[in-house]
């Protein structure tokens, strides 16, 4: 069912940040001092530029690669060649990244600086808030930017250029957070989702202005935003699971259970199995779960899986503890490599 395609030492532990995948190539950070372009269909080597440097998060957008390092510096790259666009220093701590068409925007993370945004094309900044703002990761959308306080009471849509107040949402719970995750799960249009107190998720209509609360778990969850996978929201429990319901009433439909704690996406297999899911746990398996829940199938890989994400129709990207390997399920596979 799974055949690895090809595999790359990185050198480094390595994390969720350190990997960004675009229509038009995959990123990684990795030796603690290189950027390096992968072909995702064979893992080749694009072009390898050195940076020496630790990064907080990277995103691939378009033709562009957008670096936020720690040493408070965000770099724009050329996707084909690796070349520098444009570099600007920024305020200490500066943390979050999130790209929108012709806009990128910083700042927020845990209230160290104000939010910012700047011109993809050129780095220069269309505008700074007047005072440092603390922020769950913000999200595109509306025509702005989504953010809110940890723990508030409240949502607010801002302009993408302008930064001025757009739309206020009251939450029914308060705003769940784990930082350096993402907060909000677009579902469509102005539509997202959220997590909200301890056990519940909340649907956001941007153009209402309204937040009602979509599901009730019963139990526990991680204060991560759901993933909307497959026609259904996969919502990670704080045990070792998943509680999955739907989207549409927020009924719960199962829940999955894994032997240690899941890391990474959760994907759509593609291939042959009839429609079912892919996970990982962090004991180093791909799980194999089938449309009504049940994990059906395990494959050992490696010793420690960090994050899991999809790569390309039948294909899964693996970043281990020092590893970075893709994988393809059925047809995909090359015979010889089928486990």
């Amino acid at each position: 069912m799974l055949g690895i395609r090809w595999e790359r030492p990185l050198h480094q532990a390595g994390s969720g940040a350190d990997v960004a995948v675009g229509s038009g190539g995959l990123v990684v950070h990795e030796r603690n001092t290189r950027l390096v372009c992968l072909d995702p269909e064979d893992g080749s080597v694009r072009w390898d530029v050195r940076t020496g440097r630790w990064l907080r998060a990277m995103s691939v957008a378009g033709q562009r690669v957008l670096v936020l390092w720690q040493d408070d510096e965000l770099t724009c790259l050329d996707l084909a060649t690796g070349e520098d666009v444009w570099r600007v220093v920024l305020r200490r701590w500066t943390g979050h990244l999130v790209v929108d068409g012709d806009v990128v925007l910083v700042g927020g993370w845990r209230g160290y600086t104000p939010l910012r945004a700047l011109d993809i094309a050129t780095g220069r900044t269309l505008w700074e808030a007047e005072h440092d703002v603390r922020t769950v990761w913000p999200a595109a959308g509306g025509g702005g930017f989504l953010i809110g306080e940890p723990g508030g009471s409240e949502v607010r849509l801002i302009g993408r250029r302008d930064g001025r107040r757009l739309r206020t949402c009251s939450l029914p719970q308060p705003l769940a957070h784990y930082d350096h995750e993402v907060a909000f799960t677009a579902v469509g249009g102005d539509r997202f989702l959220v997590r909200c107190g301890d056990d519940a998720v909340a649907r956001i209509s941007l153009s209402a202005g309204t937040a009602s609360e979509l599901v009730v778990a019963g139990s526990p969850l991680v204060p991560v935003a759901p993933q909307h996978v497959g026609g259904l929201l996969w919502l990670r429990e704080r045990g070792t699971g998943f509680t999955v319901a739907d989207p549409h009433d927020g009924r719960v439909v199962w829940r999955t259970a894994v032997r240690q704690a899941a890391f990474g996406e959760v994907i759509a297999e593609d291939g042959g199995s009839g429609g079912g899911f892919v996970l990982a746990d962090a004991g180093g398996s791909l799980l194999f779960v089938d449309s009504r829940g049940q994990v059906v199938e395990r494959v050992k890989i490696t010793q420690r899986v960090r994050e899991l994400r999809r790569l390309a129709p039948g294909r899964v990207l693996v970043l281990t503890k020092g590893t970075l390997l893709a994988a393809a399920f059925d047809d995909d596979a090359h015979p010889d490599d089928r486990s």
